[in-house]
């Protein structure tokens, strides 16, 4: 009883080796092929409580920053995520030959209602994210991230039986080879239609801070600062500023006494970016954080500013943070926590896309990145880059930002599109269009990126299709195997 529990430890601590900050991928497929032979030849009821252990030390460390932003929130996130653990386990056979693909098609099934459930989905510590750096990681372009997640279920499960049978190596061959060859297939409508010379900014400052009134202003001032830092003969046409630096209090809000300097005013804000925007000739796409005008929410959106101060298009975020923007069960939660936002933040409801000078820019703000869905809102209505600001300074350690950088390198390779992410404190990015990160932060420095990305009009295969394919499949894997084991009955 002891050696399958141990086992089962393993395989969840080496699964979670794969996921940023770690980055250890190959362990990843150790892991989940151990999980894949604790699962053979034992009852339901085994199965179910061995992948509750690995469930339980794969999330555990994965979601380990989500203690600081609630503490009783985390543990019921492990645990929900760990059962969900478990019905994969449940749902694979013991035996039969279709016990790969199902195995393949259980896990698929978890991680589709992880990316949705609960409160919209919580799609961290993925195994996408474990595997994004992974040579056929391009096949998320076929059939997205699930797709990229059952193969490489499979290609583990192979690797395992070529322990027994080096024979099962020419599997694993095929299986990279051909997962590699979709993906590119999945981009061939994807083309060129111009560069832009870009510029994403990071102001910098300390890491694992809580919104002040008081530092507002300072957030705002270093992105000023940072900017001031781009050559006036730079080429650049595009400025990206990070999600919710520009904070600016109300007209009528006083200035508390603890404050050094007045507080950041809504029309003193606009006036320095138009300045920005107007001595660089560039387009400016800056993150706001205001009091909506009735005062009952607030709201989380980046506007353009043309070179000539035109105020331009406004996007507000859809896909909010649990806990973090909105509160769930508000009226319960309230009872164990005095720190959860006094205000929800208002969803958006437009399309993903900012309209600029240039064409249409996507846009996922912060944790909108995480879903593939919001990605592929953006490419279907024009899209021809994905932009990501972002705001991570609140978080404790880098979990969340280095699971972001992976997140985004999904997004890049489901859509084929350059990506670039902006944050305040770290990680900022730019991303090509097959995931590879050619430039990123330290944090809490203060740095201006620089590169030319391709804009790209047209939609991979993942864009068109979205996930119903992979659950289909899915669910066909499941369903042939469970009518194996009764014919064999």
């Amino acid at each position: 009883m002891i050696r399958p529990r141990l086992t089962a430890v393993a395989a969840g601590l080496l699964i979670a080796a794969g996921l940023p900050p770690w980055g250890w991928w190959p362990l990843t497929l150790v892991g989940l092929a151990l999980w894949f032979r604790l699962l053979e030849d034992v009852s339901r009821r085994r199965r179910v409580r061995r992948s509750l252990v690995v469930g339980l030390l794969w999330f555990t460390p994965g979601t380990l920053w989500m203690f600081d932003l609630t503490a009783a929130g985390w543990p019921v996130a492990v645990i929900v995520f760990s059962l969900l653990a478990g019905l994969a386990g449940a749902l694979t056979p013991a035996t039969g030959a279709g016990r790969p693909a199902a195995f393949a098609g259980a896990v698929v099934v978890m991680e589709l209602i992880r990316w949705h459930v609960p409160f919209g989905g919580v799609p961290i510590a993925t195994i996408a994210m474990a595997t994004v750096g992974t040579p056929w990681a391009i096949s998320a372009q076929f059939l997205g991230s699930l797709f990229l997640v059952a193969l490489t279920i499979l290609i583990a499960v192979a690797g395992l039986r070529a322990t027994r049978d080096p024979r099962a190596l020419g599997i694993v061959a095929a299986l990279v080879v051909g997962g590699m060859l979709l993906g590119h297939l999945g981009g061939i409508s994807v083309s060129v239609v111009d560069e832009l010379g870009v510029a994403v900014v990071q102001g910098g400052g300390p890491q694992n801070t809580r919104a002040d009134v008081c530092e507002n202003r300072q957030v705002f001032e270093r992105h000023v600062a940072a900017t001031e830092t781009i050559a006036a003969d730079a080429d650049v046409d595009l400025i990206l500023w990070p999600e919710d630096v520009v904070h600016p209090s109300t007209t009528t809000a006083l200035t508390p006494s603890r404050c050094a300097e007045d507080l950041l005013r809504h029309d003193e804000a606009v006036g320095e970016l138009q300045r920005l925007a107007s001595e660089y000739d560039a387009t400016i796409i800056s993150g706001w954080f205001e009091r909506s005008a009735d005062g009952t929410a607030n709201e989380n959106y980046s506007i353009i500013i043309e070179p000539d101060g035109t105020i331009g298009d406004r996007y507000d975020k859809v896909r909010l943070v649990p806990f973090g923007e909105f509160v769930p069960l508000r009226s319960f939660i309230e009872n164990f926590s005095d720190e959860v936002p006094g205000r929800d933040v208002r969803s958006g409801t437009e399309p993903a896309v900012l309209e600029s000078r240039f064409g249409p820019l996507g846009v996922s703000i912060s944790w909108e990145v995480f879903f593939d869905y919001r990605a592929r809102d953006a490419m279907n209505h024009g899209g021809l880059a994905l932009l990501n600001p972002t705001n991570g300074s609140s978080y404790w350690l880098t979990i969340v930002q280095t699971q972001q950088v992976a997140s985004s390198r999904l997004r890049a390779i489901e859509t084929d599109r350059w990506v670039l992410q902006a944050a305040p404190t770290g990680f900022s990015a730019v991303v090509a269009p097959d995931g590879d990160v050619l430039q990123r932060t330290a944090v809490s420095e203060q740095a201006v990126l620089f590169d030319t990305i391709e804009l790209r009009e047209g939609r991979t295969l993942a864009t068109v299709v979205g996930p119903w394919p992979m659950l289909l499949l899915a669910l066909a894997a499941l369903g042939r195997a469970r009518i194996r084991l009764r014919s064999r009955a």
